[in-house]
């Protein structure tokens, strides 16, 4: 496990290959809307839209005060945590999905409650020019995404 990732970014690392099994394809760290900053998104292949807060402690959990905003921007919301995580902390009502930098499991889907068409359309082309700005980085050293778009 590379020792440079964050304790959240191995939670999101494993959630990411695991959804990658699913059809889904992720993105970190994407804005939906100003104030907000999720740490997955993933896109499905029927155009669903999952967001997964990834908690990798109880005071990580606790500081936490934006998720309920992170609804609106989804279809389905879930908490991603590691094994060792008091999952009784966590609300019932969304999804749960335990994790390692190497895989993960989804142990309770989240409710659906579906987008709007035209937010999902929103959100769609944010995904995707959130993916292609982190692409061509990958890419290019020197790039500069400018507009503060990642």
């Amino acid at each position: 496990m590379p020792s440079h990732l964050m304790p959240g970014q191995v939670l999101a690392r494993g959630v990411s290959r695991h959804l990658r099994g699913h059809d889904f394809v992720t993105v970190e760290e994407l804005v939906p809307t100003g104030g907000l900053r999720v740490d997955v998104m993933a896109l499905g292949p029927k155009g669903e839209i999952w967001i997964i807060e990834c908690k990798s402690s109880r005071a990580d959990y606790m500081a936490d005060a934006k998720w309920q905003g992170y609804l609106a921007w989804c279809d389905r919301f879930f908490w991603a945590v590691g094994p060792e995580f008091d999952t009784d902390l966590l609300p019932d009502d969304s999804g749960l999905i335990v994790a390692d930098g190497y895989d993960a499991e989804i142990l309770r889907m989240g409710p659906e409650v579906k987008l709007a068409p035209a937010r999902r359309k929103v959100m769609v082309q944010k995904f995707a020019r959130h993916a292609a700005i982190r692409a061509q980085a990958a890419r290019d050293p020197g790039f500069t995404p400018g507009f503060g778009t990642v």
